[in-house]
């Protein structure tokens, strides 16, 4: 085919040897597969930020690190070059985020190199060497949901592991390959220590696998994994083979205010008491 323009200057630099055709368009790339260092493997390719479907990234860039104050105070005053370094520091999250997962032993493509806003990366196979198909596009049995549900359970786990959240995780971005489960689709992947909107996006990736696997088998839409997850996360015990139960209730309990304020009460008479003792003697 025809190289896109998007991609010739990767061909005329030798990373990139061939296109071979075009594999998909989403909201925020186009994907080719590619003949690369004699290889099959995919471009991705992001769109322009006036041409993308996506609308939320002020919630997954708190915390995003940049890379100097100049940067920063661009990006804030929305300037010409503030929305550069914004699509600028949008596309390194997932570069950043697939090379962190895939060193931590999650299951994402494996990323080669980034260069010119494409993305070179793993082409996810099925057992016939074909695009592995998308997890919507299968029909599954319900003894396959749970090893599904379960195994992308621990690949979430491990993510958090490695201090990175998903924020949009769901059947549209995981791809099925010969050993199951693989993880897709990443530039909105959020620091699970430095945005405040991690726990709760955390829960929605949770929420949003349980009810896909659900329609295959009911009994996941009772499991709550995600709020378990962040609480053992919170605590310093979560690690890639920690159990989940999959039973969590939350606290109930209403907190005894007049109980607090009499202790802080307390408190202070002691203070002032011994602050007086103090200046008799």
């Amino acid at each position: 085919m025809k190289t896109p323009k998007s991609l010739e200057a990767l061909v005329r630099d030798g990373l990139v040897d061939k296109v071979v055709r075009p594999l998909k368009s989403g909201k925020e790339a186009a994907v080719y597969v590619v003949l690369s260092e004699g290889e099959i493997r995919c471009a991705k390719v992001y769109k322009e930020a006036n041409k993308r479907g996506f609308h939320k990234q002020a919630l997954y860039q708190e915390g995003r690190k940049v890379r100097n104050s100049r940067q920063a105070r661009a990006m804030e005053k929305n300037s010409r070059f503030g929305r550069k370094q914004q699509e600028e520091v949008w596309q390194n999250a997932e570069v950043e985020a697939l090379y962190k997962l895939s060193a931590a032993g999650v299951r994402v493509p494996q990323p080669y190199n980034f260069v010119e806003g494409v993305l070179l990366m793993e082409l996810v196979v099925d057992n016939q060497g074909a695009a592995a198909p998308r997890l919507n596009d299968l029909t599954l049995s319900k003894e396959l949901a749970i090893e599904y549900h379960d195994l992308l359970i621990k690949e979430v786990v491990r993510m958090l592991c490695a201090g990175i959240v998903h924020g949009d995780l769901s059947e549209f971005n995981i791809l099925i390959d010969s050993s199951g489960p693989v993880i897709i689709d990443l530039p909105q992947a959020v620091d699970a220590a430095a945005n405040n909107n991690a726990p709760s996006m955390l829960e929605r990736d949770v929420s949003n696998l349980a009810a896909y696997f659900g329609r295959f088998a009911p009994e996941l839409l009772a499991t709550n994994y995600g709020k378990e997850m962040w609480k053992v996360y919170e605590s310093g015990n979560l690690r890639p083979d920690y159990l989940l139960t999959g039973n969590f209730k939350q606290n109930e309990k209403r907190a005894d205010v007049n109980s607090v304020m009499r202790e802080i009460n307390d408190a202070r008479d002691d203070a002032i008491r011994r602050k007086y003792e103090q200046t008799e003697t």
